[in-house]
């Protein structure tokens, strides 16, 4: 196997010069390799392709277009990621209500096994899930506020304490392991369906982490896939093989998520920072289209009339 050998900020940019990409100021192109990583900026080259086999970028692309497109997702993230934590903290609030009133507020009482899924096969993962949760108490006990404050002056740490230091994770897989009743009564809340809304929940706990972390937002394809809903056939968006091409494992498929839990005027508020950041980074980009960014998000071009839809239903009518 041969070895990634150490390029300094000369080399670094040579190479970019070697594939064609236009650099007006050797300083500044440094200053921004330094700061924010050569392997960070170089994963947004792709699009500045001829093609994915010549690795040669379109004639006259300049790095200024490349560190915009890098922009614009690190203002993708951020935007996604102050919804996701909306969603994150909503969820919580939500389950460990709906949980409390039904199973009690101390952890004796809340986190027995019988209150969970009673299927055999499901046993092993309830069992872990209840150490993992038990694990947090012992561990935050003394080192958050509220936790702390609970168990020296209650004794105990009720549901909608505790969840305020679990992951969003693992509430994402406290909610897998429920019994039936008790996910549709929080599903209810929501108008999701338990089917989707078990998938909607680690796809979001995914992409919190990597909004977290700084990953690459815009172009990023999921495993899993969501299934068709009233959304898809509203925006008309385009079939191939009787699939959705736009909307099923992309960055429009968690919009769509999104969309159905968030209130209203929050996605509206959503949308025009999203539309904002497209026109902006629109301005900044010569050598490609934003229609090839948007394709890339897995947007349709209409997407922005998701914010004015009214879905009756979670999924797609028959």
């Amino acid at each position: 196997m041969i070895e990634k050998q150490f390029k300094n900020l000369d080399e670094q940019l040579e190479i970019f010069k070697h594939k064609g990409l236009v650099i007006h100021d050797d300083d500044f192109v440094k200053g921004v390799l330094l700061r924010e990583n050569y392997f960070f900026i170089n994963g947004y080259r792709h699009l500045f392709f001829r093609s994915n086999v010549e690795k040669m970028f379109i004639e006259g692309t300049t790095f200024e277009e490349i560190y915009s497109l890098f922009l614009f997702d690190r203002t993708l993230r951020n935007i996604f990621f102050k919804y996701l934590l909306v969603i994150e903290n909503n969820l919580k609030s939500i389950m460990s209500y709906q949980l409390s009133k039904k199973y009690g507020y101390r952890e004796k009482d809340y986190l027995k096994q019988k209150n969970f899924n009673q299927d055999p096969e499901r046993q092993r993962q309830v069992n872990d899930l209840l150490k993992k949760m038990k694990r947090q108490i012992r561990v935050n006990v003394s080192q958050h506020t509220a936790t702390e404050h609970y168990a020296t002056n209650y004794g105990y740490i009720p549901l909608w304490i505790l969840v305020k230091v679990l992951s969003f994770g693992i509430v994402s897989e406290m909610f897998s392991i429920l019994k039936k009743e008790d996910q549709k009564e929080i599903c209810k809340i929501y108008g999701i369906e338990v089917e989707n809304f078990t998938t909607y929940l680690p796809m979001l706990a995914n992409y919190r982490n990597l909004c977290a972390h700084e990953d690459i937002l815009y172009e990023n394809k999921t495993q899993k896939t969501i299934n068709d809903t009233i959304y898809h056939q509203l925006l008309n968006i385009k079939k191939v093989d009787d699939t959705y091409i736009y909307g099923k494992n992309d960055l429009f498929a968690l919009l769509i998520i999104i969309k159905q839990m968030i209130q209203k005027e929050e996605f509206k508020n959503m949308t025009i920072e999203i539309e904002r950041a497209i026109q902006s980074l629109n301005y900044n980009i010569k050598s490609i289209k934003i229609d090839s960014v948007l394709d890339r998000m897995g947007f349709p071009l209409n997407w922005k009339e998701l914010a004015k839809t009214e879905g009756g239903q979670d999924n797609e009518e028959e």
